[in-house]
């Protein structure tokens, strides 16, 4: 997630200036440009090395909007999907809401990573600071996700080295952060300034970005499909006494929970202590009668229902480059074209073909939607619907000008990631929590929920979802505004 302050801040739509043709203030425009750039240069050969150059026009806010939805997103089926668990993730084929908030975060990633690295005056600090980040994000994903923190819930920290666990939504987002914008930094000098014309014309200038995509397209493709799946086996807890299981599989290009290569790769790579304890494939029809809602497991229930699984693996991640690379597209455009409607014109389009070709694969079950696989058809469903997203907030917000409805969205985007690790990964519900009295279930926030919300409303499901919606994320939005209003804000 990238920090707001370091967007590219010149690919507003250039204006028109009265007693100037239009033609006259772009070249005037990119006169400012050259004069900036020349500039950036002096102070680089004096010591510092500045890693972008900023214009003056205005800012895009449909950035930090969208942004601050994903992470809205994120908050409500996160803290709302264990009563309202059609909105939770999938069970195995299919997309819900919870499907969407990692490929918005990857495409909004990919958008950033194109307007901060628009240039690029110093190549070796540029590389330096994509390092740097990436090793901030594992570092962060690590400790909140990998098990050492354990807020909200319970008061105590730590992890058995032997089952911590190594993957999670910003160790992806750090991979897929890597490879994009290691790909457009190298490719700096290899990029036009002007388009050559041509509706394709802003594929074929950043050909090595696609490749790239293919790449780890042709990566995911081939291993998914051709890898051998042996059978494998696994020990977990069952009302305190350990039983192990074996699952037969002996097969290839089985797209399936128990036997595809996706959890294969991981289970090999990581270890099989090492992957997620509480998959939602547990609340298929296989597993529990109470489908899609969670539920005692069938006394028929296949063994793997019990298993690990690893929704944020190595093979999965390689998948989610596309992601980021359909991201970093938008971004391009946004700097290349500078009329609202020719930028709409790419991104719709763009996004149209996409659900296109993600109902056809899925219907025809040739590659159903799948989050926990990040199968294509996922991938080209979730980024469709980001560019259909983002188009219409770009329309609503920096067209139309109607910012003030989106604000909190739009506070909450620029501080992205302070709300993700103190709201989404409760570390501020946990503090709050240590604060109990006489036991730990006594605290602030279970009595604000409990007497404010779900007494109030005298429904478990309602209160919860008010909860959410106003001690949560119009909290998180409000204290966003203040410290935007403070100019504060935690970048990595």
């Amino acid at each position: 997630m990238e920090d707001p302050k370091r967007l590219e801040e010149g690919v507003g739509h250039t204006p028109s200036v009265a007693g100037k043709p239009e033609a006259m203030v772009v070249v005037e425009q990119r006169e400012e440009d050259s004069e900036m750039a020349r500039k950036e240069d002096e102070v680089t050969k004096g010591g510092e090395k500045p890693m972008l150059v900023k214009g003056k026009s205005k800012r895009i806010a449909t950035l930090d909007a969208f942004r601050g939805l994903t992470i809205v997103l994120m908050i409500l089926v996160d803290d709302a999907g264990g009563v309202y668990e059609r909105i939770d993730h999938s069970p195995w084929n299919g997309c819900t809401l919870a499907d969407f908030v990692m490929p918005f975060f990857l495409f909004i990633v990919g958008v950033a990573i194109a307007l901060a690295l628009k240039r690029v005056p110093n190549m070796k600090y540029a590389i330096r600071k994509i390092i740097t980040r990436t090793l901030k994000m594992l570092f962060w994903g690590i400790l909140l996700q990998g098990g050492y923190s354990h807020a909200p819930d319970a008061l105590v920290y730590g992890i058995d080295m032997k089952m911590i666990r190594w993957c999670g939504i910003l160790q992806r987002i750090a991979l897929v952060y890597f490879f994009v914008a290691l790909i457009e930094t190298l490719t700096t000098k290899l990029r036009p300034t002007v388009l050559e014309p041509g509706h394709i014309s802003i594929f074929s200038a950043y050909q090595w970005q696609w490749f790239g995509g293919l790449a780890a397209f042709l990566i995911y493709m081939i291993t998914t499909f051709s890898l051998y799946v042996p059978d494998w086996s696994f020990t977990t807890d069952i009302d305190g006494v350990s039983e192990s299981f074996t699952v037969k599989c002996g097969m290839r290009g089985h797209l399936g929970p128990a036997c595809n290569a996706v959890g294969y790769v991981d289970r090999e790579v990581w270890g099989i202590n090492h992957l997620y304890s509480q998959p939602v494939w547990i609340r298929l029809k296989a597993c529990t009668l109470a489908s899609p809602e969670a539920g005692d497991l069938r006394p028929d229930a296949p063994s793997w229902c019990r298993a690990p699984f690893e929704p944020e693996g190595l093979l999965s991640s390689i998948s989610a480059i596309l992601s980021g690379v359909i991201g970093i597209h938008y971004g391009h455009v946004l700097i290349h074209f500078k009329g609202h409607g020719e930028r709409l014109k790419q991104w719709v389009s763009m996004a149209l073909g996409l659900l296109v070709i993600a109902i056809v694969l899925h219907f025809s079950d040739a590659i159903p939607i799948n989050k926990q696989l990040y199968s294509f058809s996922y991938v080209c469903f979730t980024a469709g619907a980001a560019g259909i997203v983002f188009s219409a907030f770009y329309i609503l917000i920096d067209v139309w000008g109607q910012r003030t409805p989106f604000l909190l969205f739009e506070w909450i985007g620029m501080n992205a990631m302070l709300v993700f690790v103190l709201g989404a990964q409760g570390i501020l519900a946990g503090f709050i929590n240590g604060w109990y009295y006489k036991n730990q279930e006594n605290n602030l926030v279970n009595w604000i929920q409990d007497h404010v919300f779900i007494d109030v409303w005298n429904s478990e499901k309602v209160g919860t979802l008010l909860y959410v919606i106003f001690a949560e994320i119009t909290f998180w939005g409000v204290l966003s505004g203040i410290l935007h209003k403070l100019g504060i804000y935690w970048k990595l």
